[in-house]
This record gives C-alpha cells, sequence and structure tokens, in this order.
C-alpha cells in the first residue's frame, strides 16, 4: 500500500510477520520509502497496555516521510495477558529481521513512552549478547518503576499520573518479578558501558522527564555518547500530536545519530 503523508514523500507501507525466540508471532508495520537512509525499529507507546502498530501508523507513517528512514512498527505483545519480558522479545525478533532486509544501512531501536522503555532493553539485550548494538531514539521513557522522581509531584494534574503509571509498572512486571538477563529497566543494570549512542527527548512538563534525566546522567557516567533534549511546555505523549514537537525532535535525532549498528545479522539468543 502506498501512503501519501502530505509531505510531498510516498511511503510504502506493508504487513511482515516475525516469531521470537518463545515461538510468538509478533506483527510488523513497515513504513518504507524509496530510498530509506536507516531503519528504525519503533515500539508505540501506551503503558505496557493498549496502543498497537495500526493505531501508531499515522505517526510512525509520518515518521519515516520526516526522517526518510524506514520505519518498522512493531506490535508487540501486551500486558497484562503478556509480561515482561515479551515485548522485550517481540523487539528483538523485529530487529532481528530488519538487519535481514538490508546490507548497508544502519539498525537503530526507539519508542515512545513504555515502547522507549522497551527499546532501551531490547539495546541493553543486544550489548550482553555480544551482538552489534543498536543506537536509541527514545521519547520520554518511564524507567523508574516505582517513579520516585520530583518530576512525579511536579504538577498533580499532570498526565500520566504517579499511580497510574506505578500501576502500569505492576501490570507488566507482575507481582513478583523473576530474574532475567536483562533488567525491567536499564537504570537497574550495573553497567552501560558498551551501549552505542542514546538520544533522548523528554518534554519540561512531563512527569517522567527525571527518569530520562538519569538515564542520560548513567550514560555519560559509563563513558556511551548520550544527547538529552528537554523541550520548554511540553507534556507526556506529545507525538500523538499532529502539532507536536516531538516528532521533529526524533527526526532531528536521526539525522544526527551516528551508530556502528550495520547490518550484520546477529546471533538469535534468548533472553531468559
Amino acid at each position: 500500500m502506498l501512503t501519501d503523508t502530505g509531505t510531498g514523500a510516498v511511503i510504502r507501507t506493508s504487513l511482515a510477520q516475525v516469531t521470537a525466540v518463545d515461538g510468538a508471532r509478533v506483527p510488523l508495520l513497515v513504513h518504507r520509502p524509496a530510498a530509506p537512509r536507516g531503519w528504525l525499529v519503533w515500539a508505540h507507546g501506551g503503558s505496557w497496555q493498549h496502543g498497537s502498530a495500526r493505531a501508531w501508523a499515522p505517526i510512525t507513517a509520518q515518521l519515516a516521510a520526516q526522517s526518510g528512514w524506514a520505519v518498522v512498527s512493531v506490535d508487540y505483545r501486551l500486558a497484562p495477558a503478556h509480561r515482561f519480558p515479551a515485548a522485550v522479545l517481540d523487539m528483538l525478533a523485529a530487529l532481528d529481521w530488519t538487519r535481514q532486509q538490508t546490507t548497508d544501512l544502519s539498525a537503530v531501536v526507539g519508542g515512545d513512552s513504555a515502547g522507549g522503555t522497551i527499546a532501551a532493553l531490547a539495546a541493553l539485550a543486544y550489548r550482553d549478547t555480544g551482538d552489534p548494538v543498536p543506537a536509541q531514539v527514545l521519547a520520554y521513557p518511564p524507567l523508574d518503576p516505582d517513579c520516585t522522581g520530583p518530576s512525579y509531584g511536579a504538577d498533580p494534574g499532570a498526565f500520566p499520573p504517579r499511580a497510574d503509571l506505578r500501576t502500569a509498572w505492576r501490570l507488566w512486571l507482575g507481582p513478583d518479578t523473576p530474574h532475567h538477563a536483562v533488567p525491567a529497566t536499564p537504570l537497574h543494570a550495573g553497567n552501560l558501558a558498551g551501549l552505542s549512542p542514546v538520544a533522548l527527548i523528554v518534554g519540561d512538563e512531563d512527569p517522567v522527564r527525571d527518569d530520562a534525566t538519569a538515564y542520560a546522567d548513567r550514560l555519560r557516567a559509563d563513558g556511551v555518547p548520550r544527547s538529552l533534549r528537554v523541550l520548554p511546555g511540553v507534556g507526556h505523549a506529545d507525538l500523538l500530536n499532529p502539532a507536536g514537537r516531538v516528532l521533529p525532535a526524533v527526526t532531528a535525532a536521526l539525522s544526527t545519530l551516528t551508530t556502528d549498528s550495520r547490518t550484520t545479522p546477529p546471533t538469535k539468543r534468548p533472553v531468559s
């Protein structure tokens, strides 16, 4: 299917499907320009419980059109029916598939809100298996299951409320999260060294702002190239606003981000 995004760029949108290491089928929605500059594997937001690649399609198609990158939108499994690390396994399968589609372009992971959390964990999983590590482009990812940062209390009426986000974390992680090779958040990793560059985008009115700042600080301390862009007057979920500022910021990040995650096909290893 050809999609006219209104930007002058025509994007070819198609469906694909991959299989995660645990046997789950993972649908993909692929937006591809005629000559992609790179490949972005994207996880949508929705508190790990809501949303879909189809619901995010207008945004991901615009992202492909504005950036010139092919965007692979992942229909990952949702909580509470599918708890951590199911969504991360789905993201890894999508990245494996993406790297098989190209021989000379970079593959980057990204996501908005809960999808940003999933993307960050996928990059960490690749770091820990020794495969080429994808760079990250993350829009306002929640990274603290306890929501302890002062930004969560800065505006009691801001979305998402702290109580709601803490509930969402519990529904995704479960009441007794077992030990996994990949932690539930990169902030719980012992060390972040070895990750490829990370671009973080968050609004100064977003309750998760301190999570993004904490991740940026940890990355810098561990020697990982990173950028943090805090957008004034911007709250959570701004990517879904057609007139918002996060989508142009993601596009700008893609245009400047460097990565060593070229097209060497990865060795698939399970996250247990």
